[in-house]
């Protein structure tokens, strides 16, 4: 019987590989696909596929390497769970990139260590609950520091903090989670919690972040522009000033696009499958910051109001 045990376990292990390499093939060929030479210059969203992102991010990184030189080839992401949905993942098996990733659950941290990946690839996972003032000190006494390839941000909250507090890299592309419910217009953030958890901030789920314009204003400061955002409507994209090249930046506005995704949750955690309107509505009275004032405002003090798809 454990024979027979371990015989199907060894199974699923090879079947479970395969089915990795599949996935890696697939999106090599959309990769080749999505870069057509002389071809004219599309929206961001356009480059998108996706083998181990959430959305399309595996695409549109996939592009900008091609178009933002890379020296040092490292990467940092955090917020990556178990890893099997990650904007870095295709990066370092595909294009064999090194990294650091870090989450505050041990056992996906856990899961991410007894993954195959961790020894054909170089990549470090370190269980962590970050905040403004232990990140730098995290990145660095993980080996890692000054000019890398890419930074992903994505902790659902604390995001902006986060990055505002990170100066020990300077990443030649940065991607950050983003608040679509606070439209493209106004510079706003839920302000600093270093406890932050969404649960705990909100139970529907919906409250926490930044609006891309919080986000763009921040990365100006850095010496970074947007460049674009994915067609979820959930990740901006930032590439360092002096890599420009040709890559034209984009307003906030001009990149915005309506998120489609319901998630908002009931008191018991169920789905609830609210609107823009009503998501806006349930947390009306949340606190936001207004970074060009300096003036805390409410939710409900959001002019914008998204059109319709």
């Amino acid at each position: 019987m454990i024979k027979r045990i371990q015989r199907r376990l060894a199974q699923l292990s090879e079947l479970l590989r395969k089915v990795d390499d599949l996935q890696k093939a697939v999106g090599r060929l959309e990769a080749r696909l999505g870069e057509v030479p002389g071809d004219r210059e599309k929206p961001l969203r356009e480059y998108e596929f996706r083998v181990f992102s959430q959305w399309g991010e595996d695409g549109i990184i996939q592009h900008l390497i091609r178009r933002v030189p890379v020296a040092n080839t490292d990467f940092v992401e955090f917020g990556v769970q178990d890893y099997k949905e990650s904007n870095t993942r295709f990066l370092l098996q595909n294009d064999n990139w090194s990294g650091l990733v870090m989450d505050s659950c041990a056992a996906d941290i856990e899961t991410i260590r007894d993954d195959m990946l961790y020894y054909r690839h170089n990549l470090r996972a370190v269980c962590a609950f970050i905040d403004r003032d232990n990140i730098n000190r995290l990145i660095t006494e993980n080996g890692v520091s000054g000019d890398i390839g890419l930074l992903s941000i994505d902790i659902d909250g604390n995001d902006y903090w986060i990055w505002e507090a990170i100066d020990c890299i300077t990443p030649r592309i940065v991607i950050c989670e983003y608040d679509n419910l606070l439209g493209p217009a106004l510079a706003v953030v839920s302000p600093y919690d270093r406890l932050f958890e969404k649960t705990r901030a909100h139970y529907s789920y919906l409250y926490g972040g930044a609006s891309l314009s919080a986000l763009t204003r921040l990365a100006r400061g850095k010496g970074y522009s947007l460049i674009g955002s994915n067609s979820a409507g959930n990740n901006a994209f930032f590439v360092r000033d002096d890599l420009l090249g040709t890559i034209r930046p984009v307003s906030p506005e001009e990149t915005f696009v309506r998120a489609q995704f319901r998630n908002s949750r009931d008191t018991d955690g169920a789905l609830t499958f609210l609107g823009y309107e009503e998501s806006l509505a349930i947390i009306g009275d949340m606190p936001l910051l207004n970074l060009e004032t300096g003036t805390m405002i409410r939710v409900r003090d959001i002019s914008y109001r998204a059109p319709q798809p």
